[in-house]
C-alpha cells in the first residue's frame, strides 16, 4: 500500500527586508494584524487570529462576539528559522477535530545576509484532509500562499 500523497503540496516563498529574528516574531507575535480577517471560518466576523507561542499551543480565530473556532495545533516552534502547524481545515471550511485528518504547514525563516531574510511555507499532506483537493483548489485559485505571504510582506515593510 502507498503513502504517497495523492494531492501535491501547496508552497510559497517571500522575502522581507528584516533579521531573521524580526521576521519569524512578525508573523508569530503579529500574525493577527496581517492574516487577512475575511479569511475565518467561525460564525461571527474575525476579530484577531492568534498562534500561540509554543509546541502543542493552538492556531486559531476569535470572534467579534467573543467565540473561538480552532484552526490547528503548533506542532514545531523553532525560533527564529522553522513553525510547523497543523491545518485542520476540512473541504467544506469546518474545523475537524481529529488529528488523523490534519495537513501540515510548515514556515522557514532564512538569512539572506544581515537583513534580508526568505520566507518559505509549505502546505503538505492535503489528502488527509475531508475535502483535501477542494482545499487546494481553492487556496491555489486564490493566489495560493504567496499571495498570504506579501500580507505579512506588507506588513512588515508598514512597520520599518
Amino acid at each position: 500500500m502507498s503513502t504517497a500523497s495523492t494531492i501535491p503540496p501547496l508552497r510559497g516563498t517571500v522575502t522581507v527586508a528584516v533579521p531573521v529574528d524580526r521576521a519569524f516574531q512578525v508573523f508569530t507575535d503579529s500574525f493577527g494584524t496581517w492574516w487577512p480577517s475575511e479569511y475565518h471560518i467561525g460564525q461571527a466576523e474575525m476579530a484577531a487570529a492568534v498562534l500561540e507561542p509554543h509546541a502543542g499551543g493552538r492556531w486559531y480565530e476569535q470572534g467579534v462576539d467573543g467565540s473561538e473556532c480552532d484552526w490547528g495545533r503548533v506542532l514545531a516552534w523553532e525560533p527564529p528559522h522553522r513553525l510547523v502547524v497543523t491545518w485542520q481545515i476540512n473541504g467544506q471550511w469546518q474545523y475537524d477535530a481529529d488529528p488523523e485528518h490534519a495537513s501540515e504547514i510548515e514556515v522557514r525563516f532564512t538569512a539572506e545576509g544581515p537583513g534580508q531574510t526568505t520566507v518559505e511555507l509549505e502546505h503538505r499532506l492535503l489528502d488527509r484532509l475531508a475535502g483535501g483537493q477542494a482545499i487546494h483548489d481553492t487556496v491555489r485559485g486564490g493566489g495560493g500562499w504567496t499571495a498570504i505571504l506579501e500580507l505579512f510582506a506588507k506588513a512588515i515593510a508598514n512597520q520599518a
